[in-house]
């Protein structure tokens, strides 16, 4: 039986009410059948032969890289060649996550590169160049993401964002086909290539598709071909690469005792050796080799057992529950992904808060606009004397300071940098006759307090929900998972709960899962809706059940307006493949396209789309031009199927009546 309703689409004798869907103006639709399928032809299965190699690119907040597989030896991971430039005493798998544009705006460098070149220009001649660094985090904290969202550069010049991001995957494309065609001895086409670009589970709607319009300008797939990119997100990879683990390639930090995984009584033996062989020729290639067996850890655990992916990268830290479903080992999501901005980068901002303790922060403001490069020398000298940061360290750590960053506060207050430090009652940093800023260990790892706080609260916090009382690891991965403070706060506080682990070259766990899951995308069965989502219908009025303002009288017709049509709820299990079923139809024969809104909310009890933290977040697009014939029927009925249990919401929809299949789009962007 098809349910009676309409959507509040339809314009309508204007009452003394008005309904926020009314106003909008929008064409006339009527849902007629809701109802919830499960699909299990997996769509990723027979286009997947297709490509001869999956890319995957970790675009970070603060370093970047990608790796890649032929689909042929899929074993076989290889992580990028060194980049040129690159700081001593730092692994170069990745590189810094900075780009940097001419006085024209055009695209000139990126990562060590656009460093290096950025750095050594004369002062006056880089206030022009736009040097941009740290700008994925944008995505994160813009509430209003659109195309047209700005980033700020060091020279205090804005630029849009969409393009930055497009010269960024751009310049990845690029490095990755020369590779690829280096190694073929033959040119490596684009549309060989599947594309796997990693972002954090956190990231709403709006983010993940303003990386794929990136990816689009940037030219690694297009709308026409969009399964060529697959958004993955930053823990699911992680995790799908922790299963593969051997002993060998993790820390377990749980018992204490245990170097890279063997106990002190088998360091002598022939295990420990064969590891670091292992380690040593993989390091020379860089090429990984990822058993197909399951690793040693995963062979402990059972169907139905939990466990925790903590991704602390620089810009945010995301957690993840996965459970194991045997025999084939997918994982489920049990619990939605958390987390927020609690990444290395919240150091750094630490930093800068002493600074402008000691030295002013009207200086500190004035530095970076006037001397935007030896500030960038100032924060690369201060990351590589964080990653000497650790609990047990006592002899002090010495930053140096850039000579302008000197010579400039001089002329700015009269008086010496070594007089500020001494007249400024911050107890823990001194002066060192050499130039530089020595920095207690304490005060050091105060500057890592606040975020490592922030990161135990949030996982304290997860630790009390119901679907994680029970979790046997937890693993620890992501580039500031390197730190051995985080490494040490984690497991104080939850060495008792489950077993920390750590795998070795942890800051590239994501990039390697991300390769993995390009080979296999349908290793992740079940996530979690992080929210609630559906569209605004009209139903029939129930007196007594409706409120009286939402009445709206139509053809002698009593219908109740703003009614959420729900998809889906916040939190609820969604099987890939699973779809929501929708029919709509046009309010006139002739109309040829109808755009719905869509509405989502964080709480999964929702009436109407007029509730308290009810926001409209996106639109869906049927455009009938081309499935439109000549015998329309008078009452034409296009059925919508929505996926929800992917990284991405997608849409598709057909005409019943002519069976042609309508353009769709679901847009969160331009709406």
């Amino acid at each position: 039986m098809k349910s009676e309703a309409v959507t509040a689409y339809e314009t309508a004798p204007t009452s003394a009410y008005s309904s926020p869907a009314r106003s909008l103006g929008d064409t006339g639709i009527t849902p007629l059948s809701p109802s919830h399928i499960v699909n299990d032809t997996d769509p990723n299965v027979s286009e997947q032969q297709t490509f001869l190699v999956v890319v995957a690119i970790d675009f970070g907040t603060t370093s970047s890289g990608y790796a890649y597989s032929f689909t042929k030896e899929p074993e076989c991971i290889h992580v990028m060649r060194r980049w040129e430039g690159g700081d001593p005493g730092v692994s170069n798998q990745k590189t810094p996550t900075t780009i940097l544009l001419t006085p024209e705006r055009k695209f000139h460098s990126f990562g060590y590169a656009a460093r290096d070149f950025y750095h050594d220009l004369d002062p006056n001649e880089a206030k022009q160049w736009l040097y941009l660094e740290k700008f994925k985090m944008k995505l994160h904290t813009t509430g209003d993401l659109t195309m047209d969202t700005e980033l700020t550069a060091a020279n205090g010049k804005k630029v849009k964002a969409l393009e930055i991001f497009a010269y960024a995957l751009q310049y990845f494309k690029e490095q990755a086909l020369k590779e690829l065609s280096d190694q073929a001895g033959s040119e490596f086409e684009n549309s060989d290539v599947r594309w796997v670009i990693t972002v954090p589970a956190i990231w709403k709607q709006p983010a993940k598709q303003f990386m794929r319009q990136a990816a689009y300008q940037a030219g690694l797939a297009s709308p026409e071909n969009s399964e060529q990119l697959i958004i993955a997100l930053e823990p699911e990879a992680a995790s799908i690469y922790c299963r593969k683990l051997r002993l060998h390639q993790m820390t377990d930090l749980s018992s204490k005792a245990a170097v890279n995984g063997y106990s002190s009584s088998d360091t002598v033996g022939a295990g420990f050796a064969q590891a670091k062989e292992h380690i040593r020729r993989n390091r020379q290639s860089r090429t990984f080799l990822v058993e197909n067996v399951i690793g040693e850890i995963w062979s402990e655990l059972e169907e139905g057992d939990k466990y925790v992916v903590v991704d602390s990268g620089g810009g945010t830290v995301d957690l993840t529950v996965h459970q194991i479903r045997l025999p084939e080992g997918h994982l489920k999501e049990l619990y939605k992904a958390t987390g927020g901005p609690y990444g290395s980068l919240g150091v750094d901002y630490e930093f800068e808060k002493l600074l402008c303790k000691i030295f002013g922060e009207d200086f500190i403001e004035q530095f970076k606009i006037k001397r935007p490069a030896a500030w960038v020398d100032l924060m690369i000298a201060f990351e590589s004397r964080k990653r000497a940061a650790a609990p047990d360290r006592t002899n002090p750590l010495n930053i140096t300071l850039p000579f302008s960053f000197i010579d400039y506060y001089k002329k700015f207050r009269g008086h010496s940098v070594e007089h500020a430090l001494r007249k400024s009652n911050v107890d823990f940093v001194k002066w060192s006759s050499q130039g530089m800023l020595r920095m207690s260990p304490d005060a050091m790892n105060a500057l890592f307090k606040p975020t490592i706080d922030s990161i135990i609260e949030h996982l304290r916090d997860l630790f009390q929900k119901p679907e994680v009382s029970t979790v046997k690891f937890l693993f620890l991965v992501g580039g500031f998972a390197e730190a051995p403070l985080l490494q040490q706060a984690v497991q104080a506080a939850f060495g008792d709960k489950c077993r920390v682990i750590i795998p070795q070259d942890v800051g590239l766990t994501i990039l390697k899962g991300a390769v993995l899951f390009g080979l296999d995308p349908a290793v992740i069965k079940v996530r979690r809706s992080p929210l609630t989502y559906g569209v605004g219908v009209l139903n029939r009025y129930v007196e007594g059940k409706h409120p009286p303002e939402k009445l709206l009288v139509k053809d002698g017709t009593r219908w109740c307006t703003d009614v959420f049509d729900k998809f889906i709820s916040a939190d609820q299990s969604v099987a890939l493949g699973e779809l929501v079923k929708r029919s709509y139809t046009p309010a006139k024969p002739s109309q040829l396209v109808i755009v719905i809104n869509i509405y989502s909310s964080e709480l999964d009890d929702v009436s109407f789309i007029t509730d308290p933290g009810v926001k409209k977040c996106g639109t869906l697009r049927l455009d009938l031009t081309g499935a439109s014939s000549t015998n329309v029927p008078a009452r034409r009925e296009i059925q919508t199927l929505m996926q929800f249990g992917d990284t991405e919401i997608k849409a598709t929809a057909i005409d019943i009546a002519t069976s042609k299949s309508v353009k769709v789009g679901i847009d969160f962007l331009n709406y």
